[in-house]
């Protein structure tokens, strides 16, 4: 099991911005894909001293990380990864951005191969409150966490909790440490007996190797 180290930072911060955080090393070598405005490399870089780098498909998004001095460049995570060579990294990070793919399996074994861990943090379509409007109103849920209406959505690949565990199993990774959270930063860690996170849980932060580490 990989040590975490305690981070001090502003209130403002994402709760799986959080989380990821503790779990990357200091002075690691980090790729963040699907970086959007930079807030996680910029955390990393000031907490943890990282070598962050980051892809982002939107152009606009990656010329606002540059100005603010980032190492970002334009990739879409479907079809760049490839590019990059095995254990390229400590880490690659994907947050809140895999169920938008469209090929989460690939991608995820993309990660796993570029970085010596991979870290992945995705929107629980499992949720109590999913699970409640879904059966009540009989339409696509709208929450906090998943803001768009279901014609207008990115995301092409939602899943539960129990889904993401299984494509983990699926690509023969090692799970590491995994916690479901809510939006007050509440945190339950992710064991086998997944019944209570995956109904709590709002989001949920998985960190994997390939069993090498």
């Amino acid at each position: 099991m990989s040590k975490t180290t305690p981070i001090h930072i502003s209130q403002d911060a994402r709760a799986d911005h959080v989380l990821i955080a503790e779990m990357v090393s200091r002075g690691a070598r980090v790729l963040d894909v699907g970086c959007g405005d930079g807030a996680l490399l910029q955390l990393l870089s000031e907490n943890k001293d990282v070598d962050a780098r980051g892809m982002e498909l939107s152009r606009e998004r990656v010329n606002a990380c540059v100005t603010q001095g980032l190492s970002v460049i334009q990739g879409d995570a479907d079809l760049d990864l490839d590019d990059y060579p095995d254990q390229a990294f400590d880490y690659v990070i994907l947050s809140l951005t895999i169920q938008a793919t469209r090929h989460p399996k690939t991608v995820l074994e993309n990660l796993l191969r570029i970085g010596r861990r991979a870290i992945v943090s995705f929107p629980n379509f499992g949720h109590w409150r999913v699970r409640t409007q879904l059966m009540l109103t009989g339409r696509m849920p709208v929450t906090e966490n998943l803001p768009e209406a279901w014609y207008t959505s990115p995301n092409a690949h939602l899943c539960t909790i129990k889904d993401f565990v299984d494509l983990v199993d699926l690509v023969d990774a090692k799970l590491e440490r995994a916690v479901a959270f809510n939006s007050s930063g509440y945190r339950l860690p992710i064991h086998r007996s997944l019944s209570l996170q995956n109904l709590l849980g709002e989001k949920a932060v998985f960190m994997m190797n390939r069993g090498s580490s």
